[in-house]
């Protein structure tokens, strides 16, 4: 029993050193604004799951066209209205890349061996000969180009004039606001619609169309968040200061705004592409032999009981983007805007 007790020694019953200063020591290091966004963006698995399909989809609609050596509007008729057609994955009979169809009376026929075509279409091609694969991508690449530019436009000009409207207040408020009233009263579709006519189709004329009441939104959106900051202590410390009206703008109000900006841009990317191929399926968006996501499916909607495949690649890389947007614009309001945080 003494020998139990030997091993206890008296400076084991000494009261434990403590060191106050340890007990506010913070271990882990602190988290900007865009760094915590970023993790809670990382947490939403569809959020990460569409930024790594957009960036498949846009890397594409770069390189792709180059990919099978057929040009976007090189005609070949002999070559029309061919199937899909893939090296490797020609002989697995329940993928749609064997190069077979039905023929009229319900048999199914090789097109590559009945016209003796040693070519492959990966895509198949269109009523002209111009491979699909190739087209496809490049009209992916100018929808996209459309959207962002037409997007930025909006961004650029929505957030200055809801700015300015917001923070100058008063008369020029109330003037600024009575001009976006007569704007969002005129019917959006009849406006763009009037004004492509005016206009030559192209590329520029549909980001005209597209920007002209497009910005009315994000004017909207950031005057309310303008009306609300402007009254917190830092504009008034800034103002204090002998800050100028620009600088507290563009320096304090503007950055304070981006997470709201960013959201917003990200919903009206998704909204101008289907705009862009809605005018284009209607016939007033760009011109042949230019391609668009719009003109290839208004091109396979002509022909889709006798050739589906025209149509059917277009709609699933349209539908794949407007719906990544739209999941990745979700991720980014739930983690840059406070009110949906949990």
């Amino acid at each position: 029993m003494a020998d139990k007790l030997d091993k206890y020694t008296k400076d084991m019953f000494e009261p434990a050193k403590i060191d106050s200063s340890a007990s506010e020591r913070i271990d882990k290091p602190s988290l900007s604004y865009w760094q915590d966004a970023w993790l809670r963006v990382r947490k939403n698995k569809a959020a990460v799951a569409s930024i790594f399909i957009l960036l498949f989809l846009i890397i594409m609609a770069l390189v792709g066209p180059f990919l099978t050596g057929y040009g976007a509007n090189t005609q070949n008729l002999p070559h029309a209205n061919m199937p899909p057609k893939i090296q490797g994955l020609e002989n697995i009979s329940w993928l749609p890349f064997d190069g077979t169809r039905a023929s009229k009376d319900g048999t199914i026929v090789n097109v590559y061996e009945q016209k003796n075509i040693e070519e492959y279409y990966w895509f198949g091609t269109d009523g002209l000969g111009r491979d699909l694969f190739t087209r496809l991508w490049k009209g992916t690449q100018i929808s996209v180009y459309i959207a962002l530019l037409a997007a930025f436009i909006d961004m650029v000009i929505g957030v200055a004039y809801g700015a300015i409207s917001a923070y100058y207040g008063g008369r020029v408020d109330s003037v600024m606001q009575r001009i976006v009233e007569i704007l969002v009263g005129i019917p959006n579709l009849v406006l763009i619609v009037l004004l492509i006519l005016i206009l030559e189709p192209g590329i520029i004329s549909i980001t005209i169309a597209l920007s002209i009441t497009g910005w009315v939104g994000m004017a909207r959106v950031v005057r309310g968040q303008v009306l609300k900051l402007k009254a917190q202590e830092f504009v008034l410390a800034s103002m204090t200061l002998g800050s100028d009206n620009k600088r507290i703008i563009w320096k304090h109000l503007i950055p304070n705004l981006a997470g709201v900006i960013i959201i917003n841009t990200m919903f009206t990317i998704p909204s101008a592409i289907f705009f862009e191929a809605f005018l284009s399926f209607i016939g007033l968006g760009l011109k042949a032999p230019l391609a668009s996501l719009g003109t290839l499916i208004d091109d396979g909607f002509k022909t889709l009981r006798l050739y589906p495949h025209l149509l059917l690649f277009p709609a699933i890389v349209i539908s794949v983007i407007m719906i990544c947007f739209n999941m990745l614009a979700d991720g980014l309001r739930d983690a840059l805007d406070p009110k949906m945080r949990d």
